[in-house]
């Protein structure tokens, strides 16, 4: 992590047809429904207040104004942090980021600031907090000041662009679905024409957007605020970051929790992330399966088969059909194919069953001749160009990927034969197998070198982040970590499932200091 909020969490994309926005990121990690950004511009501006612990020389202050709205939390206070666009050069060029707060509620039982970081990459923070602060405030009893940012070019945060063509930027041309036939001929020139539109037009902005700066950017949050260490939640994508800056800033690190982990293996990150999402895909797809064969769908309509095990096949047919006969939508010019049918189905495997009935009754339209297919937002339109870039740019900036595409051709013929619900997407090649730029970073190694304190938190059947991966970072980590597994299906897990073993867990670290003995069984 991830796109109306009438559906479950989920990965890059923009409403189209509602005030609330929501976004599925391109690796689809993000977890998380993105509310419409605190605006830098929020009413209300106050002077800054004193920094608890004192700031150290240099380093931006931070003027809080109240930027409260309906439906967020009590309280809320919004700022902005310049950042220098390259932190080896503190003193040359600055971005802006959008920052938010939501003060501890019970004073004498503070203990520090909790970060809240979100899933992406592309991820708003700020838009994070607005929708968890209540109920991290009610589990926490107070214990934390709860603070995120919006990345560098995301939500209220300094934005650039690639300048990139409207039919570009639609997730299914963003996430590179084979041809029907398997080919990928079309993908490999749409991803040499998006790197090329961002060498071109995006300038610094879009070259410094990688993790090692957000992690760099956060620690400088972090003195801004007065901390001397932090404690976090880092959520998808974002629990990667916690995990380079654990890695990076070892003696700043409080109490972190990882909700969501992938491989954090240096020579895949990402590349590695997207190709383990078709095996994340069959392992979630027998909770919809069971749910769509549940006679209980038969009153709303949208039972797909008598029994689970043929809703797979069912649905693979119906993709093939629409790749061969395209169905006019709700929305004009934008048909329903094989492909936003595939899409669609991978989106509502992160969530519950407002995703399920969804698809489900996308699937009933495209078998009734007379319906009107009505196009879920993740696939109704094109995302706004600095969402896309954003999105690409950390993706690229962050690995080399290879550059072979004889390579791309072979992976994805293997990949469609193995997992056909993805149909060789994960394994395909993207615009940074045509990146103009290296990495200025190296990828952060992932060691079991530094103190311990990382909780991490897993869903047993997760789409995005398929478990296996989880378990690379658990034996990354050794003993630094605990590892909280969770017996449920869907992306994101502490406050979105309602397990009360794993919530327990969480809570109980966070608050009150609960370190496991061993790794937690919660598949009970």
């Amino acid at each position: 992590m991830g796109a109306a909020a009438r559906a479950n969490e989920a990965g890059v994309m923009t409403s189209y047809r509602g005030p609330r926005a929501r976004r599925v990121v391109l690796l689809g990690l993000s977890g998380m429904l993105a509310a419409a950004t605190v605006g830098a511009g929020a009413a209300g501006a106050r002077a800054a207040d004193g920094d608890r612990g004192g700031r150290a020389a240099g380093v931006p202050g931070l003027a809080w104004r109240s930027c409260e709205r309906p439906g967020g939390p009590a309280g809320q206070e919004c700022a902005d942090l310049p950042v220098p666009l390259d932190h080896r050069d503190p003193d040359g060029p600055r971005t802006t980021l959008a920052v938010s707060r939501v003060r501890s509620d019970r004073p004498a039982e503070r203990r520090g600031t909790l970060m809240v970081i979100p899933g992406g990459p592309g991820g708003s923070g700020v838009g994070r907090l607005t929708q968890q602060a209540d109920a991290l405030r009610k589990q926490l009893g107070g214990r934390y000041d709860l603070v995120a940012f919006d990345p560098r070019g995301v939500g209220g945060s300094t934005r650039a662009g690639c300048g990139l063509d409207a039919a570009d930027r639609h997730l299914v041309t963003l996430r590179s679905w084979p041809s029907a036939d398997g080919g990928i001929g079309e993908n490999v020139t749409r991803s040499r024409r998006i790197a090329d539109a961002c060498a071109r037009n995006g300038g610094p902005l879009v070259r410094s957007m990688s993790t090692a700066n957000e992690v760099r950017d956060m620690d400088l949050l972090r003195r801004a605020l007065g901390e001397r260490k932090l404690s976090a939640w880092g959520v998808s994508y974002g629990t990667y970051v916690a995990a380079v800056y654990a890695q990076t800033y070892p003696q700043r690190t409080d109490r972190f929790v990882l909700d969501s982990s992938g491989d954090p293996d240096p020579a895949r990150v990402e590349r590695g992330w997207l190709a383990n999402m078709a095996q994340g895909a069959d392992d979630r797809f027998p909770d919809f399966a069971a749910w769509a064969a549940d006679p209980a769908r038969e009153r709303a309509g949208l039972r797909l088969a008598a029994r689970a095990a043929d809703v797979r096949p069912l649905v693979l047919r119906v993709a093939a059909e629409l790749d061969r006969a395209p169905r006019a939508s709700d929305v004009d010019g934008t048909p329903l194919t094989g492909d936003r049918l595939r899409q669609a189905l991978q989106t509502a495997l992160y969530g519950d069953e407002v995703g399920f009935a969804r698809v489900a009754g996308l699937i009933k339209a495209a078998q009734d001749p007379a319906a009107t297919p009505q196009l879920p937002s993740d696939v109704a339109g094109p995302l706004p160009d600095p969402d896309a870039a954003v999105t690409v740019a950390t993706l690229c900036n962050d690995v080399s990927w290879p550059r072979d595409v004889d390579g791309y051709r072979r992976a994805v013929a293997a990949d469609r034969a193995a997992h056909p619900l993805t149909a060789g997407m994960p394994a395909n090649i993207t615009p940074c197998a045509f990146w103009h730029d290296r990495p200025a970073d190296p990828p952060v190694r992932i060691t079991d070198r530094g103190p311990a304190g990382i909780l991490m938190i897993q869903n047993l059947r997760d789409p995005a982040t398929p478990y296996a991966g989880a378990r690379k970072m658990r034996a990354a980590l050794g003993a630094r970590a605990r590892l909280v597994t969770v017996g449920s299906g869907g992306h994101g897990v502490y406050l979105g499932h309602g397990n009360a073993c794993g919530d327990r867990a969480v809570t109980g670290y966070l608050k009150d200091g609960r370190w496991p003995g061993g790794d937690v069984d919660c598949t009970g």
